[in-house]
């Protein structure tokens, strides 16, 4: 089967509606496509996830798609929901509302030793002033923070899907701040991976990095993959697509990576 459960549209930062994402995944061949607009709840930082206001709304036109195209795709309706400690909760009691199909929880902003907010992966401008204003300009204290707040995260909330799990990757390439092999690095993935085998999740392989151009692997990296693999988490491959080219970016390359899960959950 052909899927992607990471999209995204103009309901939240995505180039395209959600009718244009059907019509695309259909002419690319895919079996089943999940929607899963960016939401912050209960928060209200930024103005352009779902907000309380536009979950609604939202759902009834993906559950609207999926009535239209049954029998030439299969539609999903999801949420990729922020954890943000103090902000934003990635639990399926929040978007009840909406019964959702499935969850995706992932980590973009990190709350701060001091309280503020780094933005993990706006640019690699702003990455460097974040860690040199909150952390000293200690990278390493950084990615114990993020993986801390991903344990954090796995181990309080209700969801479905792990997204981009090692997402402080994004601008390695360009910036080289990070060692993959150093052994602090991977004792943090150990300690992570073990703590998302325990919450019993999906882990998503998510090839979005690559369509933007930020780098030529996935997310999780093959290390990171093996240590779940080793502990019995489940993948599914996903594009994180914002765009209808995106859809399927990379897929020829990882889709026999791993024995890949399929929705209905």
């Amino acid at each position: 089967m052909k899927t992607n459960y990471h999209t995204h549209t103009t309901w939240c930062d995505g180039g395209a509606s959600a009718r244009e994402m059907a019509e695309a995944a259909v002419a690319k061949g895919f079996d089943a496509l999940g929607f899963s607009s960016h939401a912050m709840l209960p928060g209200d930082m930024l103005d352009w996830p779902l907000t309380a206001e536009k979950l609604p709304r939202y759902a009834a036109e993906i559950r609207s798609l999926a009535r239209e195209y049954a029998g030439r795709l299969r539609i999903f309706l999801g949420v990729e929901a922020d954890y943000l400690e103090g902000e934003a909760s990635p639990d399926r009691a929040v978007y009840a509302a909406a019964t959702p199909d499935y969850v995706i929880g992932s980590i973009h902003f990190l709350r701060t030793p001091g309280g503020a907010v780094a933005n993990v992966d706006k640019s690699p401008e702003s990455f460097v002033a974040d860690v040199n204003a909150h952390f000293g300009g200690d990278f390493r204290a950084f990615a114990a923070a993020y993986f801390a707040a991903e344990r954090d995260m796995v181990a309080k909330f209700d969801f479905d899907i792990v997204g981009h799990p090692d997402l402080l990757r994004k601008f390695n390439g360009r910036l080289h701040w990070l060692d993959e092999f150093a052994g602090w690095y991977l004792g943090e993935l150990e300690a992570t991976a073990d703590a998302i085998a325990a919450s019993g999740k999906l882990v998503e392989v998510n090839t979005g990095g690559i369509s933007r151009g930020w780098m030529d692997d996935a997310y999780p990296s093959p290390a990171f993959r093996s240590l779940l693999r080793n502990r019995g988490v489940k993948f599914v491959l996903s594009a994180d697509a914002h765009s209808a080219a995106a859809l399927d970016c990379a897929f020829d390359r990882f889709a026999d990576a791993e024995k890949w899960v399929a929705l209905p959950l």
